[in-house]
């Protein structure tokens, strides 16, 4: 495969990615350029509570994939992207296991920033590879992975893919060692957290043992399930570290993929597209107009329109107290 690149970095896939990440930006133009121009991208803090921001980035390159039609026909009339004979000419890649690429993004939120489809082209659909992201999370221990569901803000919901983002860039990792989560199950030093109060929701599974953490990922996802039986997956966004000797899961349940704000016309207009970095804590923002104007109250409505209802945010809790 002509893409593969041929790296000296050394045997860990950590080290691998920085020598491929080393490479790219010296060698392919578009990378280089969109990485130079992130370290302009400016941003904004908006304090919700004591213990909790969030923080809006202006950056202009994003706008393809915020704005990226994901209806089953413009899907059908363009190339897939990700698959390995569209990848453009200067691009490489590192394999991981036996299915998937790891690739540099050449249109970067974080200052290290990883797409990782599979080779073959296969929906976005996260069964059966959770195990997976858990891997690739513990061999890249200085990244997040994370996954966003077909309907919640992946861009190539018809190529499955994790992506991945230097550690310490959202601020829900901060934020969840404040008091602002909730207990709801623990043994054996495994535990599972809800985080309310939080403008979005949020369950967090938190273990060692990756059989356990699939399971109780499933059991979220029988749960979710239930309240949209016509579709093979709920609505959900998930990200995914490695810290020391566990593995902490976010898992946000959503409501809808986009808000009205993103399809209203004129000064109403907000094109703010939800995954799982803005509900990290970093709403993603492509055009200036949009940044200028953006406020906390208008983010709690956003926010309030894409992620699950109250009643069933409580159905979803339950299902883990006294588990």
């Amino acid at each position: 495969m002509h893409l593969l690149f041929k790296d000296t970095g050394g045997t860990t896939l950590q080290t691998r990615v920085e020598a491929l990440f080393e490479d790219q930006l010296q060698n392919w133009d578009l990378a280089r350029a969109n990485y130079l121009g992130l370290q302009k991208a400016v941003t904004k803090s908006l304090p919700f509570s004591p213990h909790a921001e969030l923080r809006v980035q202006f950056n202009p390159e994003r706008i393809y994939s915020t704005s990226a039609k994901v209806d089953s026909k413009s899907i059908s009339e363009r190339p897939c992207f990700l698959c390995p004979a569209h990848l453009p000419g200067q691009q490489k890649a590192i394999p991981f296991g036996e299915d998937y690429l790891v690739l540099v993004n050449p249109f970067p939120i974080f200052t290290r920033h990883l797409t990782i489809p599979i080779k073959q082209h296969s929906p976005q659909q996260l069964k059966g590879r959770f195990q997976d992201m858990l891997r690739l999370a513990k061999e890249l221990d200085n990244f997040v992975v994370f996954y966003n569901g077909p309907r919640c803000g992946a861009s190539a919901p018809d190529h499955f893919h994790f992506q991945a983002g230097n550690k310490g860039f959202m601020p829900i990792e901060q934020d969840f060692e404040t008091p602002l989560k909730t207990l709801l199950f623990e043994d054996n030093g495994s535990t599972i957290h809800s985080i309310d109060s939080y403008l979005r929701q949020v369950l967090v599974f938190s273990g060692a043992d990756t059989n356990w953490l699939e399971t109780q990922l499933e059991k979220a996802i029988a749960v979710l399930g239930r309240f949209e039986p016509e579709h093979q997956e709920p609505m959900i966004n998930i990200l995914a570290s490695w810290n020391h000797d566990h593995w902490r899961i976010f898992l946000f349940p959503r409501k809808v993929h986009r808000p009205w704000q993103f399809f209203a016309e004129g000064p109403q207009k907000i094109m703010l597209s939800p995954a799982a970095v803005d509900l990290g804590g970093v709403l993603i923002i492509p055009r200036q107009e949009d940044f200028d104007k953006l406020d906390l109250e208008t983010i709690r409505d956003i926010l309030g329109q894409v992620t699950l209802e109250s009643e069933k945010w409580e159905q979803l809790k339950n299902a883990f107290k006294n588990y």
